[in-house]
């Protein structure tokens, strides 16, 4: 079902600014209606998650469906409006989708006794097919719709809607209930506070949310970026193949991370140092070309040299996305507390919005290298903490050991 929900967002995926900018909106009115979408995300995200623990994470998963259902109905209008709309249901959405579905998993996993190295396992797998095989088939399966049937830029979307339905059916039929909290009844500023507590008293627990702010603040920021950047004087390129190929390196890096997770003398802290560099690195290639690469001066035509060589940069990108999120999801499951979950989860989310925000209100103001420039810093940031993270960990580990005497003490009742 999980993978219906995935394939839902993943059909929009290539062709929301694509629409915009075929209703005729510039990059300025493209980027507030982007705006509009992480401004939800980041006012109502935190409210849905705790009403997730609260009220049950089985009906925030169908309120995910049902609210971006009503986003992709928007799609047909092309007043901004309507559109606006639409962005601030599909932000909603997106909160329920990266906290509800998660959570309802290691809830279920914990309640029927299942062993924790199998949580590793199936995230690796749910990144591996969703954010790869699934993604992969729905950017084809809306390049067929949008340029082969050439029924329009809005099909996708309708097909979102479809497969958005049949999941919303089987979650409704198959799917347990579960909460955050079941012994307390908490309202939700009780739940706010709570969660603030325990982000500022477990370091722990605050540098992943910074981490996770970082890194997908950076991604979102490329999502909006990717299109303009490899068509920079609106060359004709195939947003669907190229969505598919994103998505491909996204699966390898998925696969590669499911044997990471796999080696238990590998600590996730340790190898995501050296994928948050790695795809720093990669994000730097826009800038390393307007500088080396002179630019196409012909307007349309196909994908430029320029762009070629950016598109492999971006498939770097999308393999260290792969990596990512079974790693983040693993290192969630660990630190971050059951009753509370769900909305701690949404908490990180809030620093993530506003970042994208003001990035994408400036987008005007700035060169798009300079945009990849900024992403680039924040995930070689994101590679400091990591670190620190590792540190601290290592010490409670060593902390956690008995020491000689500790050991002499138990032996010695042995040997009396």
């Amino acid at each position: 079902m999980l993978f219906l929900a995935i394939a839902g967002d993943w059909l929009q995926g290539p062709y929301v600014y694509y629409l915009y900018s075929q209703y005729g909106f510039g990059k300025g009115e493209i980027g507030q209606l982007f705006i509009a979408g992480f401004g939800s995300s980041m006012l109502f995200g935190t409210i849905v998650g705790s009403l997730a623990d609260k009220q049950g994470r089985k009906r925030a998963c169908v309120t995910y469906c049902l609210t971006y259902i009503l986003s992709c109905i928007t799609k047909h209008s092309p007043q901004y409006r309507i559109l606006m709309l639409g962005r601030i249901l599909g932000g909603i959405a997106t909160s329920l989708l990266f906290s509800a579905f998660e959570s309802w998993l290691i809830a279920e996993h914990n309640k029927r006794g299942f062993e924790q190295q199998w949580l590793s396992v199936t995230f690796s797998k749910a990144i591996f097919l969703g954010n790869g095989l699934i993604a992969i088939l729905s950017g084809l399966f809306g390049n067929v719709l949008v340029h082969s049937l050439d029924l329009g830029a809005v099909a996708p979307f309708d097909a979102a809607s479809c497969f958005l339905a049949l999941g919303m059916i089987i979650i409704l039929s198959s799917w347990t209930e579960n909460y955050g909290d079941p012994s307390e009844n908490k309202d939700l500023l009780t739940q706010f506070r709570g969660a603030a507590v325990a982000i500022a008293s477990d370091e722990k627990i605050a540098l992943l949310g910074a981490i996770q702010s970082l890194f997908e603040g950076s991604m979102y920021t490329f999502v909006f970026l990717w299109t303009p950047a490899l068509s920079p004087k609106n060359e004709e390129i195939p947003h669907g193949f190229i969505f598919a190929t994103f998505m491909l390196a996204s699966m390898l890096g998925s696969s590669l991370a499911s044997r990471l997770l796999a080696r238990a003398s590998l600590r996730v802290e340790n190898y995501m140092q050296i994928v948050f560099v790695v795809s720093a690195a990669s994000l730097v290639l826009p800038i390393v070309t307007s500088f080396l690469v002179e630019p196409s001066q012909v307007k349309g035509g196909s994908i430029s040299f320029s762009g070629c060589i950016q598109l492999v940069g971006f498939c770097v990108f999308e393999a260290c996305v792969g990596i990512f999120w079974p790693s983040i999801m693993k290192m969630r499951s660990q630190y971050i507390p059951e009753e509370a979950r769900s909305t701690i989860m949404n908490f990180f989310r809030i620093p993530l919005n506003v970042f994208v925000c003001v990035v994408l209100y400036n987008v005007d103001a700035f060169p798009i290298s300079v945009m990849f420039g900024m992403c680039s810093i924040f995930l070689f940031v994101a590679s400091i903490l990591q670190r620190r993270l590792l540190v601290i960990v290592e010490k409670l580990k060593i902390e956690s050991r008995p020491s000689f005497r500790e050991k002499d003490a138990e032996m010695e009742p042995l040997n009396a």
